[in-house]
């Protein structure tokens, strides 16, 4: 496969504002969202359908396809920044204009409900996007200054990103310990399953899969991950890293249940690869963002995972 880098971010840049998934909770997370970004220094251009609401939906499957598809053809955009996540993502998948994108590439944040519409994008043309903070979820208020550093720092220095970190009060775990190196894909896991056996699915093999959900019962991750290993994916990584997994817990405390570790510890037994756990990422306020498709390599006992080239151009 090959790679395409988007151009760095600069002072000035003009960045598209969509929901591609779920509406906005409040006017005030879009406006608030687009003046931090006005206030580091950058322009707006929101996209027409951002504050549509259609169910959960921020709009039509044409409307919301509709948006992301003029902030490529637009080449004054430089970047595309997603609100909010939520649902409907996947519906959208065979409506981009995947080929413009090739032509015309440039910076896509976000997570979450993205993750579908990242990985179907580096599974077409290549390009690599940041799996991020959004600005109706994190930059509207109060953003996290350890997510914040580390954000700009990918989408605006095309140096080599090197070693990322967690902040010291959140040491990573080893659940598997080794050595690798490939390729990191992943995201939200429930939509990972959900582009599985489509034309969508991202390429698995020797990849470092990363890997956080919300909302979801032991025994829901425990299906997926189940899922996954039956169709031979996990077995194909070079190592396996989870963020976290936020609200993961049993919707009724006194039926018995496994815990989220539990079901972490239980597949790290099942893969030969390197198992690393409590990754700074996921949905939290505090988080690392994560491009998609990088080379990267891993040493668990140095504690080290390490993106071996930049980002952007």
């Amino acid at each position: 496969m090959n790679i395409i880098k988007p151009p760095r971010l600069r002072k000035g840049d003009l960045i598209g504002l969509i929901a591609p998934a779920s509406t906005p909770s409040s006017e005030e997370k879009i406006y608030k969202g687009a003046e931090y970004l006005e206030k580091s220094g950058y322009r707006v251009k929101y996209g027409k359908h951002i504050r549509t609401v259609y169910g959960y939906l921020a709009g039509s499957d044409n409307e919301r396809s509709a948006d992301f598809n003029e902030m490529v053809h637009d080449n004054t955009v430089k970047a595309i920044f997603a609100v909010r996540g939520g649902y409907g993502t996947p519906r959208i998948l065979q409506m981009i204009d995947y080929h413009a994108l090739k032509t015309n590439p440039k910076i896509i944040v976000g997570y979450s409900d993205l993750t579908a519409l990242q990985l179907a994008i580096f599974r077409k043309i290549g390009l690599i996007t940041f799996s991020g903070p959004m600005t109706g979820s994190d930059m509207w208020k109060d953003f996290d200054p350890y997510t914040e550093e580390h954000f700009w720092r990918l989408l605006t220095s095309n140096k080599k990103i090197g070693q990322i970190n967690n902040p010291a009060d959140e040491p990573l775990v080893i659940l598997r310990h080794g050595k690798a190196t490939g390729q990191l894909v992943g995201g939200n896991l429930s939509l990972l399953a959900c582009l599985m056996g489509t034309p969508f699915q991202p390429p698995m093999k020797d990849a470092i899969l990363f890997l956080e959900d919300v909302d979801e019962s032991p025994h829901r991750i425990d299906r997926i991950l189940a899922q996954l290993f039956n169709a031979g994916v996990l077995q194909k990584l070079e190592a396996l890293i989870f963020g976290k997994f936020t609200d993961c817990i049993s919707g009724n405390p006194s039926d018995p249940s496994l815990t989220i570790d539990q079901v972490q510890e239980e597949f790290a037994l099942k893969v030969k690869c390197p198992v690393l756990t409590n990754f700074q990422y996921g949905h939290i306020p505090r988080k690392l963002t994560v491009p998609i498709g990088l080379k990267s390599r891993i040493d668990t006992k140095l504690g080290k995972i390490e993106i071996q080239e930049n980002g952007v151009t």
